[in-house]
């Protein structure tokens, strides 16, 4: 097995106003082109993880290594390997017009005009929006921004993508759109994706890995979707509400009709279609 891209160990980081976040339990691992998802309730360090990852803190015990470097001490070895979509689009869009903020890393870090449109035209196609090309940030809708802010995200083509809670706010359509865009980048472009929510039901089509966390930041679990998942209990005793096919499987289970616990509606579909079929059959 390759090295990881990203590993973090039992850290620990106090804020101002003493509240401690110990992420600890299990270490955080992600591995080149996996697509992994950190669960967990609102206020249980998800975004602190985040944090310690791109480097904007340092652990004050423990260790953080992503590209085999520590990122709170030699971030600048690594930044055009990393991207990071923020929670709040507004934050970190920063320029007037769609190509001025998009164009903004690129021209940072010294590229030429030529290689500043080439990169710039690519991150707009890739996320379907080149006809906003010269639109007014501040004009865009919800989704647009988000679509903006992800372009600049990847204008450099990072081998990793850092997203906390990139689904907050969105209509179902945008998140539809978002959720086969992130797929995307990590099939065809294999970019990794370390992606921070609370939204239960849109972790297993996004996810190869899962790692719950518990307030104050222990890491309680780690697995598939589906083996999170067929944990119900676990997820309740962390402030998660259950799939609700999770919870209907657990029911029938109960009920005498073991047909396993799918993660996906086509699964299911197929699990009761089997089992209806085979009823039928010995009927």
């Amino acid at each position: 097995m390759s090295e990881p891209i990203v590993h973090v160990s039992c850290v620990r980081h106090t804020y101002p106003d003493r509240t401690s976040v110990h992420l600890c339990g299990l270490d955080f691992v992600v591995e080149r082109g996996q697509r992994v998802v950190i669960l967990g309730p609102n206020g249980c360090g998800k975004s602190t993880l985040l944090f310690h990852i791109l480097g904007l803190l340092a652990p004050q015990e423990g260790s953080v290594q992503v590209f085999g470097v520590d990122p709170a001490k030699q971030f600048s070895k690594i930044r055009e390997r990393v991207g990071v979509l923020l929670q709040n689009a507004d934050e970190q869009i920063i320029a007037p017009t769609v190509f001025d903020d998009v164009s903004f890393s690129p021209r940072n870090y010294g590229y030429t005009e030529a290689e500043v449109e080439q990169k710039v035209t690519a991150a707009l196609r890739r996320v379907g929006i080149e006809h906003l090309r010269h639109k007014v940030c501040h004009y865009l809708s919800g989704g647009e921004k988000r679509k903006v802010a992800l372009a600049g995200a990847t204008v450099l083509d990072p081998e990793l993508l850092v997203l906390d809670e990139p689904f907050e706010g969105l209509d179902p359509a945008s998140r539809s759109e978002l959720l086969d865009l992130l797929n995307r980048l990590n099939r065809e472009h294999g970019v990794s994706l370390v992606i921070a929510t609370h939204d239960v039901p849109l972790v297993a089509p996004l996810a190869d890995k899962v790692y719950v966390l518990k307030r104050g930041g222990e890491i309680v679990a780690q697995g598939s979707p589906e083996a999170i998942f067929r944990d119900v209990a676990l997820l309740k005793a962390t402030n998660l509400e259950p799939p609700v096919l999770a919870e209907l499987f657990q029911q029938l289970e109960a009920l005498g009709l073991p047909l396993g616990r799918p993660a996906r509606v086509e699964e299911a579909a197929a699990l009761i279609a089997a089992a209806v079929r085979a009823r039928a059959a010995g009927a």
